[in-house]
């Protein structure tokens, strides 16, 4: 006698269906730990890789990304010379002091 399927239990559609939700709400949580998004900003349409076009999360033009550059190169500035750091000067030329103290030897043969 052939086996017949039990007509109380769920279709193979129902479970794939609910295989497929269980699985689309795991993968949503999973990216939301993941990307540290805010489920209210999730809501408004945020996702990973595109940043708002206003307030602190927005992307910095390149003219502003170049201002602050400047402003976070004066204040390393200041705080080395209240450090009491000098600033870095030129290294000074080894082959040029040889040769001045080589010349300054054969000037006192020569003499």
């Amino acid at each position: 006698m052939p086996s017949v399927k039990n007509p109380n239990g769920p279709s193979k559609n129902r479970l794939a269906a609910r295989a497929a939700a269980s699985k689309k709400v795991r993968r949503k949580r999973s990216e939301f730990v993941k990307n540290k998004i805010s489920k209210k900003d999730i809501a408004r349409g945020a996702r990973p890789g595109l940043l708002p076009t206003s307030g602190p999360g927005a992307k910095v033009s390149a003219k502003k990304a170049r201002k602050l550059e400047k402003k976070m190169g004066y204040a390393l500035k200041r705080r080395m010379e209240a450090e009491g750091e000098e600033e870095m000067q030129d290294a000074p030329d080894l082959e040029a002091e040889v040769e001045k103290q080589f010349n300054a030897e054969n000037d006192v043969e020569v003499q």
